[in-house]
C-alpha cells in the first residue's frame, strides 16, 4: 500500500489500518486497531455471512422500499441464526472499548 494511496486517503478523512509488513516502516497503531485486526477474520466472516446466507448484497433493487425490505429482512435472518461468530473480546480489549466511547449494539 502506497504512502500516496494513504495519503490521500487520510485527506478525505479515512484511515487505512493495514498489518506492517517486511518492507514497510514501522508505525504506531492504537490498542483497538491492534485488537480490531487481530479479530480481522471474524469481522469479514460476519460480513461474508450477510452478503451470502441473508442475501443482503443484491445489484439491482427495483426500488428503494425493495431494498429496504431485502436488507432488514436479511439482517432479521442473522440476528435469529442460533449461531453466529463473536469477537471474543478480552477484559482489557474491553475497557479499551469503554474508555473510547463506542458503541456496538
Amino acid at each position: 500500500i502506497s504512502q500516496a494511496l494513504t495519503g490521500e486517503l487520510l485527506e478525505k478523512g479515512v484511515e487505512l489500518i493495514t498489518t506492517v509488513r517486511k518492507n514497510m516502516k514501522k508505525k504506531f497503531i492504537s490498542l483497538w486497531d491492534r485488537a480490531m485486526l487481530k479479530k480481522r477474520f471474524i469481522i469479514e466472516t460476519v460480513n461474508d455471512q450477510l452478503k451470502n446466507i441473508s442475501y443482503i448484497e443484491h445489484s439491482r433493487h427495483r426500488s428503494a422500499h425493495g431494498f429496504m425490505l431485502n436488507l432488514l429482512g436479511g439482517l432479521i435472518a442473522y440476528c435469529l441464526k442460533d449461531e453466529k461468530p463473536s469477537l471474543n473480546l478480552t477484559a482489557q480489549e474491553l475497557a479499551l472499548l469503554d474508555s473510547t466511547n463506542i458503541v456496538f449494539a
